[in-house]
Formats: C-alpha cells, sequence, structure tokens
C-alpha cells in the first residue's frame, strides 16, 4: 500500500456532543478496519524506532503498526501483548501524546502517527475475532506470589509472572477486580463489561488467582502472606487516599472528593440507578476543583448526571493543565465552563441543612516557576467573587492508603505515605517486597503504573530464580 502522506492524524469518529451528555456511552468509536490501514501507512518505520523509549512497556510499535498496514490486525495484536497485557485499555486512556507519539518523526511537521488509535483497534479486533489473550504457557515452577492491588500495575504485574510459569494470586480489597480501571474511569472513557472485564478474565484464563474483598493490612497483613508460602510480594494498591484544599465549607454535605463521587458513579453505577442500587443526588449547578484527568471524568460525568452548569476551577492557566489535550477538548465540546487562574478560598453553604450555596474564589496570575516547574499561582488583589453552585467535587491529587504501612512498620515510607522503593528494580525495603504504580508515585498514568509493574516482575523472576 502507498504511503500515507497526510500531516494529520486519521480522524476516529466520535459521538456527537449533544447526545453523549445525555448517556454513558463510548464517546470515541474507534477506526474501521480502512481507517486503521490509512493511519498505519503514515509510519515510516524509523529504524532507530525513536517512539519505543518513550513507551513504558516498550512495545514494538513500528512492528505491530507495520502488521496493521498489510492488514494482519491479529499479528499486530500478538506483537503488541508480547510487551502490554491491557492493550484494549492502554489505547484508550494512555496519554500517547506525552509518550510514544511525543518522538514520532512524523509529528515533526504535523500530527504523529495515532499509535494509541492503532493499539486500540488490533486489540478490539481481537476482542471481536474471539482471539483475546495469550497462548502456550510454560509449566508451573512451584514458587507463590501475591500481588496486592488489581490496577494497572497489579494486572500487568500478575500477567507478566503468569507467563513465566509463576502461580499468582491477586488480592483486590473492592467486590470487584480492576482497581482504579473500575472506580476512577468513566464508562463513556474505559467500557467496563465490554473491555476492562475481558482484559482481566485473560489473566484468569492464564490461571491467575483473583481474591476479591481482601483489605491487605487488616485482613493480612504482609507477614501472614509470607506465612502462606508467598514468596515474593508485589504492592500495588494505588493511591486511593484524597487529599482536600483545608478551606472553610469543605465538610459541607454537597462536597465530594473525586474519588467518592466517580466511585459513586463507576465502580457502583449509580448512573444506572435504579438499576443498581446507588442513588445520587441531582445538582444543577457543580464545581470541580482542580485540572487533570480526574477533574475532566468528574466534570463529565456530573453534567451526564444532570446538571445544568459544571465549572472546572483552576489555578494555573489551560497550558499548564495535567490533563490530556484530549480530555480537555471533549469536555468544552460537552458545555464544560472553565475558570482559569481561579482559586477557592471558602465553601458556602447553610449551617442548618449542611447544604452548599456557593463557594468564593479569588483570581490569579502566574509568577515565577515552583519546584514543579511551571509557573508559581498568585493572588490578584481585590479579586475575590462568588460563584453560585450547590456542589463541590475536589479533584487535586490522590495519596496513597496507610493500611499496608501501619500494619508493616519497618515498610519505608515518603513522609506523604508513598513507599520508597529502589527504582531501578522496584525493590522495597523489605526484601522479598516490592512496590510500583501510584502505592509510590501517588496518583500517575495507567501506563506508567504498568511499566513499574513489568519492571517488579523481572525483579521478582531474578529474586526467586537465585533460591
Amino acid at each position: 500500500m502507498e504511503r500515507n502522506m497526510s500531516s494529520e492524524k486519521t480522524k476516529m469518529p466520535e459521538l456527537d456532543p449533544l447526545e453523549r451528555v445525555k448517556n454513558f456511552e463510548e464517546v470515541a468509536l474507534g477506526y474501521t478496519d480502512e481507517m486503521a490501514v490509512s493511519e498505519a501507512s503514515r509510519c515510516l518505520e524509523c529504524k532507530n524506532k525513536p517512539c519505543v523509549p518513550g513507551c513504558p512497556v516498550n512495545v514494538d510499535i513500528p512492528g505491530f503498526i507495520h502488521e496493521v498496514k498489510e492488514g494482519n490486525f491479529l499479528a499486530a495484536y500478538k506483537k503488541v501483548i508480547e510487551t502490554n497485557g491491557l492493550p484494549a485499555i492502554c489505547g484508550r486512556v494512555c496519554p500517547q501524546e506525552s509518550q510514544c507519539e511525543k518522538t514520532c518523526v512524523r509529528g515533526i511537521k504535523g500530527e504523529p502517527v495515532g499509535i494509541g488509535r492503532l493499539e486500540r483497534f488490533v486489540a478490539d479486533f481481537a476482542i471481536r475475532e474471539g482471539a483475546l489473550g495469550t497462548h502456550n504457557l510454560p509449566p508451573k515452577n512451584g514458587h507463590k506470589v501475591a500481588v496486592i492491588g488489581s490496577g494497572p500495575a497489579g494486572l500487568t504485574c500478575a500477567s507478566d509472572l503468569a507467563k513465566k510459569g509463576y502461580e499468582v494470586t491477586v488480592f483486590e480489597a473492592f467486590h470487584t477486580a480492576g482497581g482504579v480501571l473500575k472506580y476512577g474511569i468513566p464508562q463513556f472513557r474505559l467500557p467496563k463489561a465490554e473491555i476492562v472485564d475481558l482484559e482481566i478474565n485473560v489473566l484468569k484464563e492464564m490461571g491467575v488467582k483473583l481474591e476479591l474483598n481482601m483489605v491487605i493490612g487488616k485482613i493480612l497483613t504482609l507477614e501472614e502472606l509470607k506465612r502462606d508460602g508467598y514468596e515474593a510480594i508485589f504492592i500495588g494498591s494505588g493511591a486511593g487516599l484524597p487529599s482536600f484544599m483545608n478551606i472553610p465549607g469543605e465538610n459541607y454535605n454537597d462536597v465530594y472528593s473525586a474519588n467518592e463521587f466517580l466511585t459513586r458513579a463507576n465502580l457502583m453505577y449509580a448512573y444506572r440507578y435504579p438499576e443498581y442500587d446507588t442513588p445520587m443526588k441531582k445538582y444543577g449547578r457543580v464545581a470541580v476543583i482542580g485540572g487533570g484527568n480526574v477533574a475532566m471524568d468528574a466534570a463529565r460525568v456530573a453534567k451526564r448526571l444532570g446538571a445544568g452548569e459544571v465549572y472546572i476551577v483552576y489555578r494555573r492557566s489551560e497550558a499548564e493543565m495535567p490533563a490530556r489535550v484530549e480530555e480537555v477538548h471533549h469536555a468544552k465540546e460537552e458545555g464544560i465552563e472553565f475558570h482559569l487562574l481561579t482559586a477557592p478560598t471558602e465553601i458556602l453553604g447553610d449551617g442548618k441543612t449542611g447544604a452548599v450555596t456557593g463557594m468564593t474564589c479569588v483570581k490569579m496570575e502566574l509568577g515565577e516557576p515552583d519546584d514543579s516547574g511551571r509557573r508559581r499561582p498568585v493572588v490578584i488583589a481585590d479579586s475575590e467573587y462568588t460563584l453560585q453552585v450547590d456542589a463541590v467535587i475536589v479533584a487535586i491529587g490522590q495519596s496513597p492508603n496507610p493500611l499496608i504501612k501501619s500494619s508493616t512498620p519497618e515498610l519505608k515510607t515518603q513522609s506523604w505515605g508513598g513507599i520508597i522503593i529502589n527504582e531501578e528494580t522496584g525493590e522495597t525495603s523489605i526484601p522479598g517486597i516490592y512496590a510500583g504504580g501510584d502505592a509510590v508515585t501517588g496518583a500517575a498514568t495507567v501506563i506508567l503504573a504498568m511499566g513499574a509493574g513489568k519492571t517488579a516482575a523481572e525483579s521478582i523472576d531474578r529474586y526467586l530464580s537465585k533460591g
């Protein structure tokens, strides 16, 4: 096939914004076969493969894209899953624009190749063909490994160890597996039964055991897992402890952490009430504090749950927003209003009923860069105003749950709760215990968590092979 020389990516079909805000159907509809082949033909198949080092799990990107270009879609899928056990998920939620696509040569004079879109395409094709999964596994090697948490870090670690013959058990605190993939990311970005559950079922077919409703640190300690015969342990328990701003009024009834709000909507299916027994109060005006992907998710969910007006309140400018450009774009299309260079100072409410009535804000301007490299927001004098809202969702970050640390005093952690590891191996301060993902870094991306799970699996294999 002739190379597609267009400077722009092949456009992906999407649901109309006016229609999609009324439902939780997936927004991005994916490529057709013809679209995928056309986009794949934009790849220059560079010999030095600059895109590969940008992928935290080192997918052979030019290799799988070449197979797509030739129409060998299952061969492309098999090449992806050599290093990535969750391609249908990664193709949807990875920030490719800041990783693999950032170094794509086609991006020098135009848009990079749509690597994420093609990864999603080949995984979705495998799902349609009933060809999902890894086969020809080696026999069990007699070693037992425990994985704590069934989010992207834990699932990746479990998958890689199972491929090496280990007997792996994943311990999940919730009643269903998936971690942040289930409770954090909305259905319209990442379908649960259609995508997440199918990827998890692949692990079950590989022999990985799932133990649900198991809060490690309460029901079992790390020491008790060792006594149960687990020779190595990977902690991928995520960052589920929400952060707040510590401003007056945060204790009113209609103030949510993004964790709680999204968990009710996603994991507990509040958007399908009364089919599911999780009611969600309806609001007229909702403010979401924060500028990351979680803030965008919370705002877009609030809109779909019936809020007439939804505001993103963020203290820096749009250029500093950590959210993906695509998520900001979709939020704007769906009518989310952005109050940028704005910081809340107080949440107002009715002292008798506990209901939120508004939020006092101040305008900001950008000063000198701070420790993060971004320009520090500075308050503009006499700029205070009141935003009329009846609910506030705080989406300014999460930190690791302290349960495992509190039951394992010898496990060294950062002052804010992140587990301290050897970054090259993932090993913690306790021999044989490894950690990765948000439990180490705080809230980050799915693919970075997967990379950490992969690193830990390699280290665990080396550790147990010595014995």
